[in-house]
Formats: structure tokens, C-alpha cells, sequence
């Protein structure tokens, strides 16, 4: 058994497949933290100010609810803490006293 877990680890490292499992894994935590960021954050501010100008009555409709800094920083935070697990994976999984690029 320990063998074949030596030889899978081998297999790993040997194709690529854990820093392709990494990208995927990290690429979809940032996706979701830079969308709350746009949506949440900047969207809100931009918007407002000008429906505001423009006279639109209920804001509400046009689904613009104010700034969510709740959700911003919940994503930042999401995408750090899977960040940081997954460096500790690569690392335990590697067995390398650093973890860098090839």
C-alpha cells in the first residue's frame, strides 16, 4: 500500500495534475472574491450616485441594494483561508521545503 501511495504521488508530480488541481481550485475562489467585489463593492458605488442623478424613484428595482462590505470581505477571507490550505497541501503532498514555481 505504501508503495503504490509512493507511486501515485510520483504520478502526480510527474503530470502536472497537482498545479492544475491548484489553478482551478484558486482561479474559483478569485473568481468569486474580484465578482462580490464588482457586484458588492464597486457596482453600488458607481450606480447609485447615478440613478441618483438620473432621478429614478426606487433604486431597489433595478436590484441595487447599497454597498455590501459584509459579502466583499467574507470573499477575501474565503479566498485566503483556501488559499493557505492549499499551500499547505501542495507542501505536505510535495514534500518540498518551499514550494515555487518549476
Amino acid at each position: 500500500m505504501r508503495k503504490m501511495t509512493k507511486e501515485f504521488i510520483s504520478f502526480l508530480k510527474q503530470y502536472g495534475v497537482i498545479g492544475l488541481a491548484i489553478a482551478v481550485v484558486i482561479g474559483g475562489k478569485l473568481n468569486d472574491f474580484i465578482t462580490s467585489l464588482v457586484n458588492d463593492l464597486l457596482l453600488p458605488l458607481v450606480l447609485q450616485p447615478a440613478l441618483r442623478a438620473a432621478n429614478v424613484d426606487d433604486i431597489r428595482k433595478l436590484n441595487c441594494n447599497g454597498i455590501l462590505y459584509g459579502k466583499v470581505l467574507g470573499a477575501g477571507i474565503d479566498f485566503m483561508i483556501v488559499g493557505l490550505v492549499v499551500f499547505l497541501f501542495a507542501k505536505y503532498v510535495l514534500k518540498e521545503t518551499e514550494v515555487t514555481k518549476k
